[in-house]
């Protein structure tokens, strides 16, 4: 059975570990690998508590590594205490050792904005901004002042171009993906994108003139009424079933301005690849056994 202890749900059989991953959806779920004998793992467990009821938008999860032994080695465990993050069953992240900071810092990168998650307004899809890498992320001729980062965010910052209105975005992938549709926030006073063009799983950087001259996977005429942050700005999806990387080419803006703004910038699609049952099955004795 499943104990708790503030927020925080106990494990201790490995077939525990699929249900509250699958049961989570698109939460975030912070899994603890420890050991009774692991003497940091004990001085960071309060901690842990505590945070799990200050972020009680997430799930967390104590997985006891000589109890479920099945599950540590599938999830590559070996060291303790390791932190690992899941989203719609996938991992996303990975933190080994006891560091307070740390590990609230990512608790907080990956519960930021989790609210549109679960409600992206297209059923069997997320938002996948936790699924982007962001050393993998570029951005040519973004102004020094508001950078690409700021448009993977909501809040009051924003993206602008630089010397003129357009504007190559790189979005890197953690992992392969599907891409459903778009959601994109600028600005009403005609800085918002018009022209976009979108290449996908580029082998190397484009400049402007090869966005210009190559032949997009889609190329979107937007409104201004699509650019309001709500409107679901859906893509060819089946053009977009394996996606590692993709390129968007801002060619133009709404009122032939300057430059371009964008406050934010939302992916819908969902993760190829999440983490199966099969994957825990034992590879022989029975349960209770060691091997």
């Amino acid at each position: 059975m499943a104990g708790s202890h503030g927020n925080v749900k106990i494990l201790t059989d490995d077939s525990q570990f699929q249900p509250e991953l699958r049961n989570a959806g698109s939460k975030l779920v912070v899994v603890d690998f420890h050991a009774t004998w692991c003497g940091p793992c004990l001085r960071i467990a309060p901690t842990f508590v505590k945070y799990s009821t200050k972020y009680s938008q997430a799930v967390f999860l104590k997985i006891d590594v000589d109890q479920c032994k099945d599950v540590a080695e599938k999830c590559g465990i070996s060291a303790m205490p390791t932190f690992q993050f899941y989203k719609n069953r996938v991992k996303i992240d990975e933190l080994r050792g006891a560091d307070p900071a740390a590990l609230e810092s990512k608790i907080k990168q990956h519960t930021e904005g989790d609210a549109a998650d679960d409600d992206v307004g297209v059923a069997g899809h997320v938002d996948l901004t936790s699924f982007i890498s962001l050393s993998g992320c570029s951005c040519l001729n973004e102004s020094d002042e508001n950078t690409f980062q700021n448009a993977l965010k909501k809040g009051p910052t924003f993206l602008e171009s630089d010397c003129d209105e357009q504007l190559i975005l790189t979005i890197t992938f953690t992992q392969a993906v599907k891409l459903h549709s778009l959601k994109i926030n600028a600005p009403d006073d005609g800085r918002g994108p018009k022209t976009i063009k979108i290449f996908k799983n580029q082998p190397s950087a484009i400049d402007f003139d090869q966005a210009e001259r190559m032949e997009a996977v889609e190329t979107l005429d937007l409104s201004s009424e699509d650019i309001t942050g709500d409107k679901i700005i859906e893509l060819r999806y089946v053009k977009f079933q394996n996606v590692q990387n993709i390129v968007i080419f801002v060619k133009d803006n709404q009122g032939d301005e300057e430059t371009t703004a964008i406050n934010q910038f939302i992916i819908i699609g969902s993760p190829i690849e999440s983490t199966k049952m099969s994957d825990f099955k034992r590879v022989a004795g029975k349960a209770g056994e060691s091997h």
